[in-house]
């Protein structure tokens, strides 16, 4: 995982991926089920606002000002397409969701998704390991806030990519990457089940993809001279971030204590509910019926929401349940995203 070369003096250093967290899923679940919880579960619910602060660490920094402008800008330009997420600095990391750090040597980066809620508060979830400045690592901000924001391209199954494997290790085995085997392997030749890439199509231009240099792919034979870097997002990329984060153009449903709001929802769908309670005391939140749902609770503090808790009920048979201290008069959001509805029955949510 290490670089030693800037990008501009030769091969470009890729980057790498941490473990992500696999789900054990019951054998017996349905197909339609279990591909819903695999391509869903890295996602953030819609509306949320993700804060990121920048680490200083020791070491051989490549950090700066210019650096961190230029983060500030890829997030910028994934906010531009019109998304339903926020990106806020924060000062202290202690409060972001989103921690990033500049190390060479380190390569570049992140964590995909909600796995970053997993990592330690004084932990980077994203790196950098090379100047960002350049064309290529302008490229490189945008692709490491893309698995941030739960997307994973350049090991998609639908691509038809055949590996001569032992190039592939020897050329990442040297500089700039100096890869062992094992890391090649996660990083580059293991393909992601078709359950965890949306749709059925590969999109080379994606700014998820990574460009490879002649000789390592032996099929499709159009790709044997190589795979140019995506330098930009693509129109693909624009597609499926609105569709997993479409823009928010109404405010939450008010929703009094007792009362219960069916949800109608399609796999990936959402609905957002807005709790001001009539007393301080402590509710329960919760959904009913055969269904998997991600529920998330925010509060309004100083005009943002900030997260308060949440569940995760997807593959059990059960429905997520949030017991939680709500104060009178303050204004809470509650989120409630469906991976799939398995049963015959409705789906609602209340709290009480």
């Amino acid at each position: 995982m290490t670089t030693h070369t800037a990008p501009e003096a030769g091969v470009p250093p890729y980057c790498a991926q941490p473990p992500q967290t696999q789900p054990v899923l019951r054998p017996d679940l349905s197909p339609d089920r279990a591909k819903a919880i695999l391509l869903i579960r890295t996602k953030w619910v819609n509306g949320t606002v993700l804060h990121y602060a920048f680490l200083d660490e020791d070491g051989d920094l490549v950090g700066g000002e210019e650096q961190r402008d230029e983060v500030r800008r890829a997030f910028q330009e994934w906010k531009e397409f019109g998304i339903g997420l926020e990106f806020t600095e924060v000062p202290d990391p202690a409060d972001a969701e989103v921690r990033i750090s500049f190390l060479a040597g380190d390569g570049s980066w992140s964590y995909v998704g909600r796995d970053v809620l997993l990592i330690g508060v004084r932990e980077p979830t994203m790196r950098f390991g090379w100047n960002l400045t350049s064309q290529y690592g302008k490229a490189t901000a945008r692709h490491e806030i893309g698995h941030t924001l739960g997307f994973a391209q350049h090991q998609n199954p639908f691509a038809g990519i055949v590996w001569d494997e032992e190039k592939v290790y020897a050329e990442l085995g040297k500089p700039p990457n100096n890869w062992p085997r094992e890391t090649t392997f996660h990083n580059i030749l293991r393909k992601l089940a078709a359950d965890e890439v949306m749709g059925s199509t590969w999109d080379p231009d994606s700014i998820m993809q990574y460009g490879f240099p002649a000789g390592l792919i032996l099929e499709p034979a159009r790709f044997s001279q190589g795979i140019d870097s995506p330098l930009t997002l693509s129109a693909v990329d624009k597609e499926r971030a609105q569709q997993w984060y479409p823009a928010i153009s109404t405010g939450p449903a008010r929703l009094q204590p007792f009362e219960s709001k069916p949800l109608r929802l399609a796999s990936g769908e959402q609905a957002d509910f807005e709790i001001v309670p009539p007393e301080t005391r402590k509710y329960e939140l919760g959904t009913f019926g055969d269904a998997d749902v991600v529920l998330v609770l925010f509060e309004a503090v100083d005009g943002e929401l900030r997260y308060l808790t949440g569940e995760d009920d997807s593959g059990e048979d059960r429905n997520g349940r949030l017991a939680v201290k709500l104060l009178k008069g303050h204004r809470y959001v509650a989120r409630a995203r469906l991976y799939c509805a398995w049963g015959s029955g409705g789906t609602a949510f209340m709290y009480w």
